[in-house]
């Protein structure tokens, strides 16, 4: 691997005695690894029914796993949301942050969902989680990975640390700071960011990054817990980083500080430093709350729901033309314009067709429903596979109308059952 020769010559001199092993490491293959959604399954059904080879339990992450096969995210599981597909040393940062179920957690620097997935799965549905990206290519891809983990209390968000700051105030119990970085830790696994690499690129990178961590403090309450993490060697992006956040606040204290070294561990590079907010003050901000009752844009909605669900999802309220329901404690933020943020507020559950008559289901909600929990067909192997081609598929014993597609009892997306034939309801971008 032709690795940028400024970079080697820090790194010799950082490690010293142990730099030849950290060059060995570049000759063995990449680590892969996955992790088990215990929002839909448990990590001992998921060892059984993996799709995936397993190769053993990643040691800081209780639901990840190494795994040897090349193409993990190509199975009908990985479709299903069963599973997420996490380089090992990235699942690192996440269990430090020590996140309970109720609390109101932001992940700042989000994309494509890794971490924040990983939260999700420690609140288990309750609290408030809170996920943003600020650019907007990769907020859709966050978007997309939250919709297939079926996760359900999140705000997702678009917006710069400092408009996030100004909308949301001391309000969260713990925040995640996964910054942007010169990525040193995935030249093996991304060779393409190599030739991007430079001392001057370690700067840039240094300097955006203390002003996100000084926009993640105005938005940490007192008491909470903040994990500032990268996936970079650099010392400048992480130790004098977090030494020069500490002198310029005596109101945090340092709860520990680590780095993976990629011939010390079986992954990539990684870094994270677990910080306190000792003072400081605690924004409570407005909740959303429900109508007194449904509006007439709410009517075809409800009329679908009695026909397809087998549960009343409360909360539920016209946003935009789009159908939603909020979750309890979920804020109600102003987005004003002149913010440039863009926001998915709660689960999306569809939209009114264009007469405003007829409900059209979201793929987002089939991904957050279970399959006791709505009209469904369950299909083999075979047949799931056709239909994430996006085929029609025949289903004589299914009821006429929309129904949950399952796989082994999963959801994989709507079909409308017409005499006897499904016709296919995934949504184009996501078939094979």
């Amino acid at each position: 691997m032709n690795l940028p020769r400024e970079f080697l010559s820090v790194m010799k001199a950082r490690l010293g005695a142990d730099y030849d092993n950290f060059l060995k490491s570049y000759e063995k293959p990449v680590v892969r690894g996955v992790r088990a959604n215990t929002l839909k399954i448990s990590v001992e059904e998921f060892e059984k029914i993996s799709p995936v080879i397993l190769d053993g339990c990643v040691p800081w992450e209780k639901s990840g796993f190494y795994t040897l096969s090349d193409s993990p995210g190509k199975t009908i599981e990985h479709a299903a949301g069963l599973y997420y597909v996490q380089e090992p040393s990235a699942m690192c940062a996440a269990p430090e942050l020590d996140v309970r179920p109720g609390e109101r957690v932001l992940d700042l620097c989000s994309a494509p969902g890794g971490k924040g997935t990983q939260l999700a799965q420690y609140m288990d549905g309750e609290g408030v989680l809170v996920l943003n990206e600020i650019n907007y290519d990769r907020f859709k891809i966050l978007e997309s990975n939250v919709e297939r983990m079926g996760i359900k209390n999140t705000l997702l968000t678009s917006a710069t640390p400092e408009v996030m700051a100004e909308l949301f105030g001391s309000y969260f119990d713990k925040i995640l700071v996964d910054a942007p970085c010169s990525g040193e830790g995935m030249f093996k696994k991304e060779p393409n960011a190599i030739p991007e690499w430079s001392l001057k690129n370690v700067e840039i990178c240094a300097e955006r990054q203390k002003n996100i961590i000084e926009c993640a403090d105005r938005m940490l309450a007192v008491g909470g817990r903040m994990v500032y993490s990268t996936c970079t060697f650099s010392s400048d992006e992480n130790e004098r980083q977090i030494e020069s956040f500490l002198k310029n606040n005596k109101n945090y204290k340092l709860l520990d500080m680590k780095r993976l070294l990629p011939h010390n561990i079986r992954g990539e590079g990684h870094f994270c430093a677990v910080l306190e907010k000792t003072d400081g003050k605690r924004t409570d901000l407005k909740l959303k709350k429900p109508c007194v009752k449904d509006g007439n844009s709410l009517k075809p909605y409800r009329e679908w729901e009695a026909q397809t669900l087998g549960i009343k999802l409360e909360n539920v309220y016209d946003s935009d033309r789009a159908i939603r329901s909020f979750f309890d404690g979920m804020p109600d933020i102003n987005f004003r314009s002149g913010y440039k943020a863009c926001r998915a507020e709660g689960l999306f559950l569809g939209c009114n067709d264009s007469a405003g008559k007829r409900f059209i289901p979201s793929h987002r909600l089939a991904m957050a429903l279970k399959a006791d929990e709505a009209k469904s067909v369950d299909v083999d192997e075979y047949t799931a596979l056709n239909y994430l081609h996006g085929l029609t598929f025949e289903a004589p014993a299914a009821e006429k109308g929309w129904n949950l597609v399952t796989y082994r009892g999963y959801p994989l997306g709507w079909c409308k059952v017409v005499e006897g034939v499904a016709k296919n309801h995934l949504p184009s971008g996501l078939r094979i």
